[in-house]
């Protein structure tokens, strides 16, 4: 089976390790220039690095669906800069995935693929896609909606280790953001993590630096440029979290659950 996922931040990762580790072939899409703060989890760096390894699975940047294809064929995770998915009808797969967590639907239809699924708000299963998997953290996380929508974007970060908004670094001002600290480093309230144009973005709480914009990207203020994670593991930097896993479930479920009733139609 091969199924395409549009996005390749960490949550779009964590889908791709649990299709991949079921023998789904699995081919990315994202930005030339990504944004994800988790970049140490996430699959994207190989469209700027060439290649990423994230646990078990390596992926390597692919510059055509043809070249994606050869890449699948040595077991690999091709991932494509292709932010508007016009990969798709080249490859012709079985699924498409929209885990590009906008909080709005990009372009994904529904007859994309004979299975599409969307991840998160944004999307509304019969609609636009075949099924929906649930993002927010709680009782509802990784679940597969096959009727509806997932729950709306609060714009409030879940809860972990006890905080949750306060988790999140954002840019104090517009212009180029400056990488001060290395993913995983051990951070203190008050420390200076980045700066954009010598204002300086500082830590809100103790922790392990969890997820950080890299050196010279374009910020707005209040872009998200950084992650701290309080429970103060830095080994959970260079796995996939929780809730990626929860979710990347989710899709695993719809996919199985939906092409099996396609070919029972048949």
């Amino acid at each position: 089976m091969l199924v395409v996922i549009r996005g390749a931040g960490d949550i779009a990762t964590g889908v791709a390790l649990r299709l991949w580790r079921t023998g789904m072939r699995v081919v990315m899409t994202d930005l030339e220039q990504p944004t994800a703060i988790r970049r140490t989890v996430a699959f994207s760096q190989a469209v700027i690095h060439g290649e990423a390894v994230v646990e078990d699975a390596a992926a390597l940047r692919a510059d055509s669906p043809a070249q994606a294809l050869e890449l699948l064929e040595r077991g690999m995770i091709p991932v494509l800069a292709d932010p508007q998915g016009t990969c798709v009808p080249a490859l012709r797969p079985d699924a498409v995935v929209d885990a590009i967590l906008a909080k709005k639907n990009l372009g994904t239809r529904i007859t994309d693929a004979p299975v599409v699924v969307g991840v998160g708000p944004g999307f509304t299963a019969g609609e636009d896609c075949h099924a929906v998997v649930e993002t927010m953290r709680g009782h509802y996380l990784g679940r597969a909606l096959y009727q509806g929508s997932a729950q709306p974007n609060t714009g409030i970060p879940g809860l972990i280790g006890g905080f949750a908004g306060e988790r999140v670094l954002r840019a104090p001002a517009d212009g180029t953001f400056h990488q001060f600290l290395d993913i995983g480093s051990q951070v203190k309230q008050g420390d200076t993590a980045g700066e954009v144009d010598g204002v300086p973005m500082l830590c809100t709480l103790d922790g392990v630096l969890r997820g950080i914009l890299p050196e010279g990207t374009p910020v707005h203020k209040g872009m998200k440029a950084g992650d701290i994670d309080p429970r103060c593991k830095p080994e959970h930097c260079t796995c996939a979290s929780d809730k990626a896993l929860a979710v990347g479930g989710g899709v695993l479920e719809a996919i199985l659950r939906l092409s099996g009733a396609l070919r029972s139609d048949k």
